[in-house]
């Protein structure tokens, strides 16, 4: 026999079983994998939610099934230094070279492809308006091109605007807005979703701002008038701003007028707070102001820019710099110009896994989904071991009608089909519950179902370790039943429970997917991986929107065979008898 063998030998004398067992699981890289993915899942989603703030009732039409991107801010270095006039769309831009050629960069998918495509012979341009998924733009010499998604009229130009001295041109969700020197306003684009009228000014407009649903117009007196054909909180413009304005903006909902002393004056909804406050310490001093879909952003006096309202994607962190002469706000983009063509960005950058049906994050859905969905299965899975433990463990060791009744209520618990009974108790208690408390009930319905089998093995263990000398010199001592039990016996049993503790997580995290996924689980709005891919059942989404079920697919499918993995390490360095050396 070697040194080596003897050294080994001796080693393992002294060694406790425990430390045996962790050195045998650690010597083995598989194992070691599937408990670095494991945990690298399960803290990451733990940790990650509590950072990531969730809105569970955001929706955004304008947002609806992007593909993983995070381009939407990377403008070309072609355009460094070098840009005549720039705008930014829901999630891409475009700018205006000195020599007149237009540059794309960002996320142009789906119904916003057709932005790819450019109308051919274009001539050098001077002027770019971005819109949801078409673009519009200017020409040196009058001429106008409209293109991108061409539902509902929004690329047909109005034959009126070709050959005017267009000064001013933006694009909204549906349509297209232009302005001539001459003080006339041109529409064309869904006049069924958008509510337009200028008639009665035109000739005297010197600015506009387009929104979502309607426009502001601004006249050569100063006078501010909503561009609508119907009366809302919108269209009230505040008295203060008649004939003080010279500039106007506007979010979704709020309209904004700079006045000729500096000032920001809003007015629209009083629900929009963040959008209407406009910050204190820069009345007085803001030269140009633009608005995106629910924040503001303003040039100052200084050069330096600022914005404020909503920063769901961090549109208002601004830059702390000086020296820019024009700022442009776009959906939850924003840009600053310097006069030498430099240029700044901040906003939102893109999605890193995409968004949904809803236009929701995939990424922060996965996360908090993955956050529930592990919970579940964690929590259940103690349930079960404790009451399979508890019971196997009085039934092995006292026998006789405890074993009997305790064996056979297992085998009562053990009829009862999980899904079958959830989808009942889904369907009698779904309007009456909230999402916590059903998160509660799969827990405690997934924990009181699967005990059976953790109690067979304890039963069985026990039934094995209450032979042995240790038992009975415990008894003749007098030591009561419960100590034997659960201080002498278990710690001898537990090791091969943990194995069937760690398998059966990855079986209730597939059970509560499944449920989740069937509709009978936890629902929507509240994420789990099962409900994700719930709404990916669709051809149409598998084929197209790709990201919305690979992620949560992935997701799920390395927990369970991490743990997987895992639980088979555990076997294996747990048992003697798989120790091959």
């Amino acid at each position: 026999m070697g040194k080596k063998q003897k050294d080994l030998f001796r080693e393992e004398m002294v060694q406790s079983p425990g430390r045996t067992a962790a050195r045998n699981f650690f010597s083995r890289r598989l194992s070691i994998v599937g408990m670095a993915i494991f945990a690298f899942i399960f803290f990451g989603c733990l940790i990650t939610s509590l950072v990531i703030p969730i809105d569970l009732t955001y929706t955004d039409s304008t947002r609806i099934n992007l593909p993983p991107s995070l381009d939407y801010l990377r403008v070309p270095d072609a355009l460094a230094g070098n840009i005549k006039a720039m705008d930014i769309g829901s999630t891409y831009g475009m700018g205006i070279d000195q020599n007149g050629k237009l540059h794309m960069w960002g996320t142009m998918y789906d119904t916003a492809a057709k932005l790819k495509d450019l109308p051919a012979d274009m001539k050098p341009l001077k002027l770019i308006a971005c819109g949801l998924d078409h673009a519009s733009a200017v020409a040196e010499d009058g001429t106008i091109y409209s293109w991108g998604n061409d539902r509902m009229n929004i690329t047909k130009i109005n034959e009126d605007a070709q050959g005017k001295d267009i000064v001013d041109i933006q694009a909204g969700q549906w349509v297209t807005i232009a302005l001539d020197s001459g003080g006339n306003l041109y529409f064309w684009g869904n006049d069924s979703q958008f509510t337009f009228r200028a008639s009665d000014h035109q000739g005297s407009y010197k600015a506009f701002a387009i929104n979502i649903a309607t426009a502001i117009g601004l006249t050569n007196d100063g006078n501010v008038m909503a561009l609508t054909r119907t009366d809302t909180g919108f269209s009230r413009v505040p008295d203060e701003v008649q004939g003080h304005a010279v500039a106007v903006a506007s979010t979704d909902k709020i309209g904004a007028a700079l006045l000729d002393d500096g000032r920001v004056i809003t007015w629209g909804p009083t629900t929009e707070r963040e959008q209407l406050t406009v910050p204190e310490e820069i009345q007085g001093r803001v030269t140009q102001i633009d608005g995106g879909r629910t924040h503001f952003s303003a040039l100052l006096d200084d050069g330096s820019v600022v914005s404020w309202g909503e920063n769901s994607f961090g549109q208002i962190n601004y830059p702390s710099l000086t020296g820019y002469d024009k700022v442009i706000a776009g959906y939850y983009q924003n840009a600053a110009l310097t006069s030498e063509g430099g240029v700044a960005t901040w906003g939102q950058r893109g999605y890193l896994m995409g968004t949904d049906q809803s236009g929701r994050d995939v990424f922060t859905r996965l996360i908090y989904g993955g956050r529930i969905s592990l919970t579940v299965g964690f929590i259940s899975v103690l349930i079960s071991g404790f009451i399979g433990i508890l019971l196997g463990g009085m039934s092995g060791y006292f026998g006789g009608k405890t074993d009997m009744f305790i064996m056979r209520l297992g085998e009562v618990f053990s009829s009862i089909p999980f899904i079958p009974l959830a989808i009942m108790l889904a369907a009698v208690v779904s309007n009456r519950i909230s999402d916590t408390q059903r998160v509660i009930m799969i827990m405690f319905i997934l924990g009181f179902l699967n005990w059976p089998g953790f109690a067979r093995l304890a039963r069985a263990q026990i039934l094995s370790e209450k032979q042995n000398e240790f038992v009975t010199a415990a008894q003749a001592m007098g030591i009561r039943e419960r100590v034997i039990i659960f201080r002498h016996i278990m710690p001898n049993v537990l090791g091969v429970v943990l194995v069937s503790l760690t398998l059966s997580m990855a079986t209730c995290l597939l059970l509560e997917s499944t449920l989740s996924f069937l509709g009978f689980g936890i629902i929507e709005p509240t994420p789990t991986w099962g409900n994700m891919l719930n709404k990916c059942v669709d051809s149409t989404v598998i084929r197209k929107f790709w990201w919305r079920w690979v992620f949560p697919s992935l997701a799920l499918g390395l927990s369970t065979i991490s743990i997987n993995i895992m639980g088979d390490g555990l076997r294996d360095a747990i048992d003697p008898k798989s120790n091959d050396r």
